[in-house]
């Protein structure tokens, strides 16, 4: 049977801040299932910051997203017709699958990956939040990247987020002397208190970010688990503690601007106090997801780790979900619904 597809494509390469504008939404038409082929409704699509640096035509880590090309995120969806045995109708899947809400494949990985199966018991939405992309990212940086030793203080900036809040319980769960997030606003700051337990939390809102590392750490901090960049990073370099590690995973406060912002103000830090800092990318580590997968899926079903989801509805709003991540307004991992499943 014929599917009408729904797509929302990259109409135009973004200039300082994205925007919906940026997007159009588009029609195909899918004739139909052949043999080999399996066709996957979409459920939930995920969001990250990194995504705005995919719009940019320069050469990273991988390749732009082309004018015209259904923009590149991961989901979660339901098998609705299959011709291939590796997949079976009503089977939940999630991988690299787009802003549509039905993606047609004949099985075959392709350049960011196949299907996956989501396993029995868990919630689909769970598979993009602490057990996906981000939840990993923030497993490997704690654990591969720079490992918290125990007794250590950890900093986390973008600690209400999808990577900062899991790597910030992780911290805790591995024996880490103190750890205190960086977050923006009263309420993410209570969260950060109350549900994921953490010893302490910096407003960078409405507090002297600078003045309140030093209270939280008066001998300095360890381990600075960076997702932000820019002005907070400046800060952290001033309050390390000799020998101090600096974990780079994100810079989300310079991702929307017109051209690269200026390096830290503070970078002499890194000699006077002998710092370590070294960035890192998640699929760099990815041949270790199972034990990553295994952790965390242990540690969210038992409460240790407190999984937020911010999860908008409805496939109109896709873009104007994707700004929500550069303006402050989630909480934990955003989502957004655009299907149930059948």
């Amino acid at each position: 049977m014929p599917y009408t597809n729904r797509q929302w494509r990259l109409a135009t390469r973004p200039v300082g801040m994205v925007k919906e504008s940026d997007f159009e939404l588009a029609r195909e038409e899918i004739p139909g299932v052949a043999d080999g082929e399996v066709l996957v409704r979409n459920l939930f699509l995920a969001f990250e910051p990194a995504q705005r640096g995919w719009l940019d035509d320069v050469k990273s880590y991988i390749p732009p997203v082309q004018i015209g090309e259904v923009m590149r995120a991961s989901a979660v969806g339901q098998v609705v017709e299959s011709k291939n045995p590796e997949f079976a109708e009503g089977q939940l899947v999630s991988g690299m699958l787009g802003w549509q809400e039905y993606f047609l494949t004949d099985g075959t990985p392709g350049p960011f990956g196949g299907l996956s199966r989501v396993p029995d018991g868990v919630p689909p939405q769970r598979v993009l939040s602490v057990l996906g992309g981000t939840g990993m990212t923030a497993y490997f940086g704690i654990h591969d990247v720079h490992p918290v030793k125990e007794g250590d203080n950890v900093l986390v900036s973008g600690a209400a987020g999808a990577t900062g809040s899991v790597a910030a319980q992780i911290a805790r769960i591995r024996g880490a002397g103190k750890v205190v997030g960086i977050a923006g606003g009263p309420d993410k700051c209570r969260w950060l208190l109350e549900e994921a337990k953490l010893d302490g939390a910096i407003d960078y809102k409405n507090e002297d970010v600078l003045k309140r590392m030093r209270e939280e750490f008066p001998n300095g901090v360890d381990l600075y688990f960076d997702n932000v960049g820019g002005d907070i990073l400046d800060a952290a370099l001033l309050a390390m503690a000799e020998h101090g590690r600096v974990t780079m995973c994100g810079g989300i406060s310079g991702y929307n601007a017109e051209k690269p912002p200026p390096g830290p103000s503070n970078i002499m830090q890194v000699v006077i106090k002998r710092l370590t800092l070294r960035g890192f990318i998640l699929f760099d580590h990815i041949a270790n997801a199972g034990q990553a997968i295994a952790d965390l899926a242990a540690w969210s079903a038992s409460g240790e780790i407190a999984v937020e989801e911010d999860i908008q509805e409805g496939f109109e709003n896709t873009p104007k979900t994707f700004l929500r991540l550069f303006e402050g307004k989630n909480l934990g991992k955003q989502l957004i619904k655009i299907a149930d499943a059948l």
